[in-house]
Parts: structure tokens; C-alpha cells; sequence
């Protein structure tokens, strides 16, 4: 009975007060996809437990406060949501019309951080006013993808034809490469780079410029490996974490040590033992880790599950936006799909061992004000492409039976006027 009730409140014409996108027809005629919120709420939670349980003797030691961290990513999280809300309700027309001014914000926040950011373990990264600590790199990774898709609605012929369109955007990246590079931030560039191959594939670039690009990017990384000191640290710890494991392999051989203790099904919430301070960055970078301890096998795979539908999801809706020629949210959602796949698999990768560490976190799970705003704007972009998608539909549907009433009205109309002067027809009619 509870059930049927709230069905029937959710299409009360007494709801009309309610935004636009949240009003609800019937139940077939629903205008947004509420997965996209069960799938962000979901890896939220998750997340807050997780940096509770990670962040507690850090913070006891740091603060004095053992739940520190846990309010703050509560209120991270909140204002994730408000700003959520705010996002929600700008068409992507806005975003398609403003990617140029958005990609210049972009370009001014990594000048700002080189200027007036805060230093964090050698790192560059931060921009604090007041209270609000801003992670430049977070918000351009997004603004940058966005131009990006709007770029491919202008020029896709030329993408697809000459060597020019292919090379402009790559231009573009490559400013923002060098400014990040200078923080010094590689592992937000290989994601950049990755997610700007993928769409120019999806654009329908030629494959042998995607063969030149692919080798003069590998060489380039090569490069930065070999000639910075840390950077080639990283990449023979991560060959062989145990060769020197008190020092340039400490924090991936303690991280190796988690998942092997969490098994399969690990060793319950709070029983990690790594994240006792032995696990540098437990509660951001390697929260995976932690979670593997106290969850095992079967708590990674669920996060990967949960990860998995929204990328999926993310791709499905840009294949179903470029279906209906709508080619700049098709783009928009591609280039979002590609970056979460991308971001979580080395998140992932680099805790376990697989892939150099980059510091990179995990999406909608990992601690961090920035990283968790910029990717609630990301599912939102989703949530609001999905939407226009589905009004699209319904008013072409609407449409469609006002025209086909339209001309079934008519031949009533004649038989009405006949009926006068033939009653047996109009008899028959009836």
C-alpha cells in the first residue's frame, strides 16, 4: 500500500511547483535517470566510510581530532550537492556556448597556482583562499574536455580530413601539459592526454596520426621519467617495490601488504593495520588499499562494479547523443566516460602494484574537496545531457500524436457535414 501511495503522489499534478527536470508525468514518462544519483550517492557513502576509517590516527596525531577528516569531506560532500543542484539547472547549450571562456579559466587558474599556490610535498598544486583550498588541476581537467567536445562539433570535418584540425587541439594540451608540469602534476597530464586520444578516435581521426601521436606521447613521458630524479624513483620502485622497501618502494610495498592481508573477504571495517600510519596517504591516494584490507577481494570488485556502470553508462549516453545529432553532449559525455574509466583504473592500478603511482584519486571515493566537487559536476553534466535526451523524446512524441490528431479530426469533421444529407450514413457513423 506505501508503495502504490508514493507512486501515485510522484504524478500528482499538485507537484507542478517542483523544477522542471523533476517533474514526472506518468511513470513511463520519467525525465531523468535516477541511477546517475543512486550510483553518486552509493560511492559516496562508501567514500565517507572510508575516510573515517582510513584518516582516524592520522588525523588524532595531526589535530588532536580523530574525526577531522571526516567532517570535512561530510562538507565536501554537502557542497558538492548544493553546487549539484545550482548545475543541474544549466543547459548544456550554456556549456557548449562557453567552452572557449571556460578553457581560459582554465589556463588562468594554472597561472594562478604557479604564482600564489600552496607548496605540499614538493608540490605545487593548491590555491588557498581562506578556508577554500582549490586544486587547480581538478576544475581544468573538466573546462579542457568541454572545449575539447565543443571543438569536434566545429571541426570534426577537419579532424577527419587534414592534419590541422587533428594537431590545433593538441596545441591546446600542450599548454596546459606545460603548466602542469610545472607544479609538478604528470599524473593529471597522462590523464588529459589519454582522454584527448580517445575522443579524437571517436571523432574519426586518421589512425595513422593516432600512431603518431601515441609515439611521440610515450617518447615524451619516457623522457620526463628519465630526467627527473623522482619521477625514475617511482617507475623502478614500482618494478621492484621490494629492492629498496624503507625507501623509494615503502609506500607501495605497505600498500601490496594491505591487499594481502584483506584476502577475500578482508578483515572487517577499522581492523586495517597499514593505515596505522605505516600507509603514507591512506584515507586519499591509496584509500583502495585500505579498503582491500578491511573489505578483500569482494570489496574492490564491488567498487570496481560500481565504477564500471558509471562509465558505461557515461559511453552508452554519448552513443545515444550522437545518435540523435547531438554531437557536443555526445563528446562532452565520451570525454567524462573515457576520464572516470581512466582515473580509476590507474587510481586502482597504482595502489595494486600494476602501474606507476601518479596520485591520482579514486572518483566519488577518495578524500579531497576538489576532486570530489569537480567529479559531482561531471555525473551532474550526465544527469543533465540524459535529461535534455529524454525531453527531446517526449516532445517529439507529444508532437507526433497532436499531429496524427490532428488529421484524424478532419474526416470527422466531413462525415458530420455529410450526416445532413445522407441520415443513413451519418447512422452508420455513429
Amino acid at each position: 500500500m506505501a508503495i502504490n501511495f508514493s507512486l501515485r503522489v510522484l504524478s500528482m499534478p499538485a507537484m507542478s511547483s517542483m523544477p522542471n527536470w523533476m517533474k514526472v508525468e506518468t511513470n513511463a514518462n520519467v525525465t531523468f535517470d535516477r541511477s546517475y544519483i543512486i550510483l553518486m550517492v552509493t560511492m559516496y557513502t562508501i567514500g565517507l566510510i572510508m575516510a573515517a576509517s582510513s584518516s582516524m590516527p592520522v588525523a588524532e596525531r595531526l589535530f588532536n581530532d580523530p574525526f577531522h577528516f571526516v567532517f570535512r569531506h561530510g562538507i565536501y560532500i554537502g557542497l558538492s550537492l548544493l553546487i549539484a543542484g545550482f548545475t543541474l539547472q544549466i543547459p548544456m547549450s550554456w556549456w557548449h556556448q562557453n567552452s572557449g571562456k571556460l578553457l581560459l579559466l582554465a589556463i588562468a587558474l594554472l597561472l594562478v597556482v604557479l604564482a600564489v599556490g600552496r607548496t605540499v610535498n614538493g608540490s605545487t598544486r593548491w590555491i588557498v583562499l581562506g578556508p577554500i583550498t582549490i586544486q587547480a588541476a581538478e576544475p581544468a581537467k573538466l573546462f579542457f574536455f568541454c572545449y575539447l567536445s565543443a571543438y569536434l562539433v566545429r571541426r570534426r570535418d577537419e579532424v577527419m580530413e587534414n592534419i590541422k584540425g587533428f594537431a590545433k587541439p593538441l596545441i591546446v594540451f600542450g599548454v596546459l601539459a606545460m603548466l602542469l608540469l610545472l607544479q609538478p602534476d604528470l599524473g593529471t597530464v597522462v590523464v588529459m592526454f589519454v582522454t584527448t586520444f580517445g575522443l579524437l578516435f571517436l571523432a574519426g581521426a586518421k589512425l595513422w596520426q593516432f600512431i603518431a601521436v601515441a609515439t611521440v606521447g610515450v617518447g615524451a613521458l619516457s623522457l620526463l621519467a628519465i630526467f627527473e630524479p623522482y619521477r625514475w624513483r617511482r617507475v623502478t620502485s614500482f618494478l621492484d617495490p621490494w629492492a629498496d622497501p624503507f625507501g623509494s618502494g615503502y609506500q607501495l610495498t605497505q600498500s601490496l601488504m594491505a591487499y594481502g592481508r584483506g584476502e577475500m573477504f578482508g578483515q572487517g571495517l577499522g581492523n586495517s593495520i597499514q593505515k596505522l600510519e605505516y600507509l603514507p596517504e591512506a584515507h586519499t591516494d591509496f584509500v583502495m588499499a585500505v579498503l582491500a584490507e578491511e573489505f578483500g577481494f569482494i570489496g574492490i570488485s564491488a567498487i570496481l562494479v560500481l565504477s564500471s556502470i558509471l562509465v558505461i553508462k557515461a559511453l552508452l549516453l554519448g552513443r545515444k547523443a550522437i545518435n540523435k545529432e547531438k554531437y557536443f553532449e555526445g563528446f562532452f559525455a565520451y570525454g567524462i566516460g573515457i576520464w572516470f574509466c581512466f582515473q580509476a583504473a590507474v587510481n586502482v592500478g597504482a595502489s595494486a602494484g600494476i602501474v606507476p603511482t601518479k596520485g591520482l584519486t579514486m572518483p566519488l571515493i577518495s578524500y579531497g574537496g576538489s576532486s570530489t566537487i569537480i567529479m559531482t559536476i561531471a555525473v551532474v553534466v550526465l544527469l543533465r545531457i540524459d535529461h535534455e535526451l529524454r525531453l527531446q523524446s517526449l516532445q517529439a512524441t507529444s508532437s507526433n500524436r497532436k499531429s496524427v490528431g490532428k488529421s484524424t479530426s478532419k474526416p470527422k469533421a466531413m462525415s458530420k457535414a455529410s450526416s445532413k444529407n445522407t441520415p443513413e450514413q451519418g447512422a452508420l457513423d455513429v
